[in-house]
């Protein structure tokens, strides 16, 4: 019997046959797969012609096509609708996965053809794309240990074996914690939320099979929780487990996976050369050392911090005014905040979200793509993996694009969070393939599902990632769409939030869900007047833990993680109401892998980049700026990592930016 990953996809576009693929065909389909990546390999390292372009550098371009296949399907899964025998396979891939890419990177006769080739480099007449990829194919075997030799060689594979199992252990912790807990609410604990929130938490209950409304930890629906409840001692309780989630005691705490995750990339960055794990990680990103992110960070943290003081004062004696003497509290927070945010600017979210339908959000985060680069969206009726998605053929001029697919709302079986990913990234090399995109977002559900303003930011943030994949027009999968430095990743995701800020935007796309009648302008007028609100607590807590993610990689590591993190915030002097957007037990960009480790600041490095960005549409004096998103296109979107990303940027804006756009942009400039 064939199985249906392997076997051709004969749907439209090549999009996975989700419907004919079980849980049972993916460990064989792994196993078949990596003996033919490793066939290819074999052959490649083995060829007895010289060493050139096509026959090492293409070549490995061009192997893994079947496990490629196999890893956008099951990975997506396994994020976004994860079950007992999907996190069983997943712990069990992961060290077969580890151990696979260690031996492809500790080939000492595949690196010793890739050597060749990059010494001869000058003389093969490259193209600039070809010659970027070459340097990065090589740059990458020395990074990961190829010219390791004897026992570090072994203890290199070892690490990388054990760092997958780690970080796998770590994420199936998580979401352990996170779908485990929930919090029963009475018919009386139900008075002073508004009815988007009450709704949510009946739809929570129904998901957790219970007979009444609970509180969970989906941010969608705890975040809302924490702003509006009038009881302080539920919030406190459902703020505690929030917080408290990866360390809990027992087979899901992940305080002591964190320490050795710490412990073992010390060891790699040495073996490799390097000071420390950060000298290592940020030598290929824009930042290039632990000293450029640190001075960024303190530059907005002093601001940040003052203006957090300035609102704690504020938001205790609100507390006070309601017979309250205790410390202002993490729990009280959001809630006398949204307070505040009402009284102060005369915006209430519970009247703001009926204006923010997903649906029609989602509508206009096309038509902004529409008018800045052409692109059209088309629903497709396809089997996808689960009820929940929806999927887009996006073309332009009528020619195919892309296919886009949304995951929107939280449940159980999917992580926290919001992420972009491509089943199938853009490339011309060995064949013309146009990129399978989707976007997995933790909205909660309802009918109609209303976004919070928060909300709909995260929308457009993650489909300006999808942009990135979409847009992409280079020739090598290697260097497509997102593959780009991760402190210039988020520029494309980021920039694009600013277009939800633009009036007529809102304007045209902000209905209201029974009416159908436009936002009033008033009420748009103080959204957007509000942007900015409460501004240095969002910074406060994200500085924070960028700088808690960069001392836990810059020197030894510690042997107690939250010991660390205690240390760390105290020479901070972080507020006491505030706490780190992610403590270290659930800091999942850091520890369940290591995309973001030691690169949690990217968002704000990103962030200098993307008020700057916008600043040239503002200055062409128009939003929608046919010449600007064309230059945005061709220098940014399109481009993936065919250049050093500095250099991408000063060919869209003609220099580098500084932090003061990001500063004024968050409304603490001085």
């Amino acid at each position: 019997m064939t199985n249906p990953i392997l076997s051709p996809w004969d749907t439209p576009f090549e999009i996975a046959p989700f419907d004919a693929i079980s849980d049972a065909d993916f460990a064989p389909a792994l196993d078949a797969a990596l003996a033919a990546h490793d066939a290819e390999i074999k052959a490649i390292a083995e060829d007895s012609r010289p060493a050139d372009f096509a026959n090492t550098v293409e070549a490995l371009e061009a192997a893994g096509e079947a496990l490629d296949k196999v890893l956008s399907v099951f990975f997506t899964v396994a994020g976004a609708d994860s079950n007992p025998e999907r996190q069983e396979l997943q712990r069990a891939f992961s060290p077969k996965l580890a151990a696979h890419f260690s031996a492809i990177s500790s080939n000492k006769a595949l690196f010793a053809r890739v050597a060749e080739v990059w010494e001869k480099r000058d003389a093969l007449d490259l193209t600039e794309e070809q010659a970027r990829v070459l340097m990065l194919t090589h740059r990458g075997f020395v990074r990961s240990g190829a010219a390791l030799t004897g026992a570090a060689d072994q203890r290199m594979q070892e690490i990388m074996g054990r760092l997958a199992e780690l970080g796998t252990a770590f994420t199936q912790n998580l979401l352990a914690d996170e779908s485990g807990w929930f919090m029963p609410l009475t018919e009386a604990d139900l008075e002073g939320l508004p009815g988007f929130v009450v709704n949510a938490a009946r739809a929570a209950g129904e998901e957790k099979g219970q007979e009444g409304p609970v509180v969970t930890l989906s941010r969608s629906l705890i975040t809302p929780f924490l702003q509006f409840s009038p009881r302080r001692d539920l919030r406190e309780q459902a703020f505690k487990a929030w917080a408290a989630r990866g360390a809990n005691g027992g087979e899901t705490d992940n305080r002591e996976i964190a320490a050795e995750i710490l412990k073992l990339r010390e060891e790699r960055a040495k073996l490799l050369g390097y000071e420390s794990f950060a000298d290592y990680k940020l030598e290929t990103q824009m930042a290039g050392t632990p000293e450029k992110v640190r001075e960024l960070l303190m530059a907005v943290w002093g601001p940040a911090k003052r203006q957090a003081e300035a609102d704690a004062e504020v938001l205790t004696e609100m507390m006070r005014e309601d017979g309250i003497n205790d410390d202002l509290a993490p729990w009280d927070w959001r809630y006398y905040a949204e307070k505040r945010r009402k009284a102060e600017h005369d915006l209430d979210e519970a009247e703001v979200k009926p204006y923010l339908q997903l649906d029609r959000m989602i509508e206009a985060s096309f038509a902004c793509a529409n008018r800045l680069f052409g692109l059209e969206f088309k629903p497709l009726d396809v089997p996808l993996y689960h009820p929940d998605c929806r999927a887009w053929e996006v073309t332009r001029g009528g020619k195919h694009v892309a296919v886009f697919i949304g995951d929107y709302f939280a449940r159980g079986s999917k992580r926290s969070g919001a992420w972009c990913s491509a089943m199938r990234s853009q490339a011309k090399f060995p064949k013309e393939q146009g990129p399978v995109v989707i976007n997995v977002c933790n909205f909660a559900k309802g009918d109609p599902a209303l976004l919070s303003y928060d909300d709909a930011r995260t929308l457009f943030h993650e489909f300006g990632h999808a942009l990135h994949q979409m847009l992409s027009d280079v020739t090598y999968e290697s260097i497509s769409g997102t593959s780009v430095a991760r402190d210039f990743v988020e520029l494309p995701s980021q920039l694009y939030e600013h277009w939800l800020e633009v009036p007529e935007v809102l304007a045209e796309f902000a209905t209201h869900a029974e009416t159908g009648a436009a936002m009033p302008k008033e009420m748009l007028d103080k959204v957007l007047g509000a942007a900015n609100f409460d501004m240095g607590f969002q910074t406060v807590e994200y500085v924070a833990s960028a700088l808690v993610d960069l001392a836990f990689h810059e020197g030894a590591a510690p042997a107690d993680v939250l010991a660390m993190q205690a240390e760390v915030l105290e020479g901070l002097g972080m507020p006491a109401a505030i706490t780190m957007r992610h403590a270290s037990p659930h800091f999942a960009h850091v520890f369940s892998g290591d995309g973001y480790s030691s690169g949690y600041y990217s968002y704000m490095w990103s962030e200098v980049m993307d008020a700057d960005a916008f600043e040239a549409f503002e200055e062409a004096g128009n939003a929608f700026d046919a010449e600007t998103a064309k230059a945005l296109e061709a220098h940014i979107l399109s481009t993936g990592g065919s250049v050093e990303a500095a250099d991408l940027y000063k060919r869209f804006r003609g220099r580098l930016p500084g932090v003061e756009a990001l500063l004024k942009g968050r409304g603490l400039a001085a």
